[in-house]
């Protein structure tokens, strides 16, 4: 058990904010040096003070995860009018995560397991004085191989992202319908890492016979975990707080929406359609965004354009041509100039 889970929580900010602030910082040494410099980090609660204090050398971790969070989403999101855009200080994602959206959603999974996945991560590589290998995984397993190796403590990842992601939203209360949202989304994100764990064998024996297999659990790649949420984003349910009893939940907005698992992502309000620039509701519109003329997908120019219509430009682009193989033991190329056709939206 984490040293850190009783202390008390306090604090308001949203559970993102810290994530895209260390995102943007260039290193966390001065913090693994000393920690006292953790309450000069900008938008910690109390007991995320606490627990940076506690667990100085996870910090570095901790903003791993967040640059995992920021280039898994900009990927998954790079053809869509929304494309997880960042910004410069401590709004990464902008105010679209701070809204009920959908895209609020995927934020808040894709932040909590990058921090589930990095501080794991880290504690297979030796790099964590608190953790290590998850050794609880022994003996034969029921397909008859031998259990060994560096299996991934991801349960100690998955605690330390409870305790660490989640406490800006505990500290709201449970009576709060975002709160209720975002701690749903964040756990949905480590799930997403959960139950796509995977077994790796090694076979033993002579002349590279299988007398004997030993295996071990690893994590997915964080492409696979982006991929699984970005698919929950696409099925996520529109959700509203109802009444039961003394408690607050979510539900479903509308009876014919599909009942939500704890692996599913859920979201508050609509998303605007990200056309048009709107700074009041952090949205950059997508004119000056490269599209793509033929396709009738959203990354075409008719969708991304929102109806506007766009510029063609010549570019010129430099390429590696007529590459050749010298022994040895190097390729040598020229470099090839061409033009090509760039769209853009009006």
């Amino acid at each position: 058990k984490l040293l850190f889970s009783s202390l008390p929580s306090t604090g308001a900010w949203n559970s993102t904010l810290l994530h895209r602030y260390l995102a943007k910082q260039p290193s966390l040494r001065g913090v693994l040096r000393d920690p006292s410099a953790c309450g000069g980090l900008k938008g910690l609660t109390e007991e995320q003070v606490r627990i940076c204090q506690l667990q100085a050398e996870a910090m570095d971790s901790v903003k791993r995860g967040a640059e995992l969070a920021v280039e898994e989403c900009q990927h998954q999101f790079q053809n869509r009018r929304w494309n997880c855009s960042t910004l410069q200080g401590l709004q990464v994602f902008g105010k679209v995560a701070m809204q009920g959206t959908r895209e609020s959603a995927f934020v808040h999974a894709i932040s909590s397991a990058g921090v589930a996945f990095a501080i794991t991560r880290a504690c297979s590589r030796g790099e964590l004085e608190k953790c290590g290998c998850d050794r609880r995984i022994r003996g034969i397993s029921p397909e008859g191989f031998q259990w060994s190796g560096c299996s991934d403590n991801l349960s100690y990842g998955i605690a330390f992202s409870q305790a660490f992601v989640d406490n800006p939203e505990r500290s709201r209360g449970i009576s709060s319908s975002r709160a209720l949202m975002n701690l749903h989304n964040n756990e949905a994100g480590r799930k997403a890492i959960l139950s796509h764990m995977k077994v790796e064998c090694k076979c033993h024996g002579v002349s590279g016979s299988c007398e004997v297999r030993t295996c071990w659990k690893v994590m997915p790649p964080f492409r696979k975990v982006g991929n699984v949420l970005k698919e929950k984003f696409e099925g996520a349910t529109e959700v509203h707080p109802k009444r039961v009893g003394s408690r607050k939940l979510l539900v479903p907005k509308s009876s014919r929406f599909k009942p939500y698992t704890a692996h599913d992502l859920v979201y508050l309000v609509a998303s605007p359609d990200f056309c048009n620039w709107d700074p009041r509701r952090g949205v950059f519109g997508t004119s000056g965004r490269q599209c793509n003329r033929t396709s009738h997908a959203m990354d075409g120019c008719e969708l991304l354009c929102c109806g506007r219509g766009f510029r063609t430009a010549q570019a010129e682009v430099v390429e590696r041509c007529s590459c050749k193989f010298r022994w040895c033991c190097s390729v040598k190329c020229k470099q090839c100039r061409h033009l090509v056709e760039v769209h853009s939206c009006r």
